[in-house]
């Protein structure tokens, strides 16, 4: 079942009524489907989501990073020691 929208500007399209952006009558059925399915607010494909790229880290951060990392190992040197 197609939408209020979506139906609207098929029933234009099949009138003869339906225009385009540059204003010029549109003719082909799958042009109407491009402009019924703009209007609603939907499209047939969705771009893929590409990564974001990863952080640089300056000197700073690498100095806590190294930092994070010494802690977490030395959180508990006595149960490594012999006893």
């Amino acid at each position: 079942m197609k939408k209020p929208k979506e139906a609207k500007v098929m029933r234009e399209f099949k009138k003869g009524t339906l225009k385009s952006g540059s204003g010029a009558k549109v003719t082909s059925r799958k042009q109407a489907i491009a402009i019924a399915l703009s209007e609603a607010g939907k499209s047939k494909k969705k771009p893929a989501k590409l990564p974001s790229k990863p952080k640089k880290m300056n000197a700073l951060d690498k100095a806590i990073m190294k930092q994070k990392q010494l802690k977490s190992k030395n959180k508990n040197p006595g149960r490594y020691l012999d006893k």
